[in-house]
């Protein structure tokens, strides 16, 4: 595992050192990696997201109406 040396400001440090005092993680670094993996994760679905959106712009304007619209969604939810 990579050694990195980082500095916290005084409140995060303090949070930090609760956490770990409340036996919620073992270590800074367990609750920092914890963390990290937690953002990796919402990138992946904000990523996911963004993909979605893209392609929806992408796809230009619809001449159809609000109830075409819905029926069509209704139909793509139910197979």
């Amino acid at each position: 595992m990579a050694r990195q040396s980082i500095s916290f400001t005084k409140p995060n440090d303090e949070w930090l050192k609760t956490q770990v005092d409340n036996q919620e993680y073992s270590s800074k670094s367990e609750l920092v990696n914890d963390l990290i993996r937690q953002a990796r994760s919402q990138q992946v679905q904000i990523d996911w997201i963004k993909s979605k959106l893209d392609k929806a712009e992408n796809s230009g304007f619809t001449s159809d109406t609000k109830s075409e619209i819905l029926k069509q969604s209704k139909a793509n939810l139910n197979g």
